[in-house]
């Protein structure tokens, strides 16, 4: 799916952004990203994405600086993984509330409770900031997880990026 118009560049931050992350899948990647998955079969297998769209967009968000590439040993070949950068991983509260939105304002074939980002430390729900809503704890990245109730009750801790 080819977009029409380019906002690189243009004045509006929201209209960059969504120049950015506005594709079909890219909010689905970085969310996935988002909690630890690196390589491309299991960003494949997790998201039912077809393998030409996949590149693209992976290969868009490197270009964008959200990932970025890292060679791993695969048995005798080399491949390539993706790892969050700091914009990634910045990402977390677009994620956050469009999952908010979504909870809020759509349907769900099965109830389930919302996503919530999680204090590992006191296991509360909180927001990505400079302390725990629930005890008051400075907090890190490396202090929050992701719980997706309709894949596990424990939060899953946020992968750290890369420098």
């Amino acid at each position: 799916m080819s977009r029409r118009t380019s906002w690189t560049g243009v004045p509006c931050p929201i209209a960059r952004a969504v120049d950015v992350l506005g594709e079909p899948w890219t909010l689905l990647i970085l969310r996935n990203a988002t909690t630890g998955t690196t390589r491309f079969d299991v960003f494949r297998a997790e998201l039912g994405i077809a393998d030409n769209v996949l590149a693209a967009r992976l290969a868009r968000l490197v270009d964008a600086g959200l990932l970025v590439r890292r060679p791993y040993r695969d048995g005798g070949r080399t491949r390539e993984e993706y790892r969050l950068t700091q914009a990634g991983a910045d990402a977390l509260p677009v994620l956050e509330a469009l999952g908010e939105w979504g909870a809020r304002y759509t349907a769900s074939a099965e109830p389930t409770d919302p996503m919530q980002v999680v204090h590992l430390g006191c296991g509360e729900p909180t927001r990505p900031g400079r302390g725990c809503d629930a005890c008051g704890a400075p907090l890190r990245r490396s202090d929050l997880g992701w719980r997706r109730p309709w894949r596990s009750p424990e939060p899953v801790p946020l992968a750290e990026p890369v420098a």
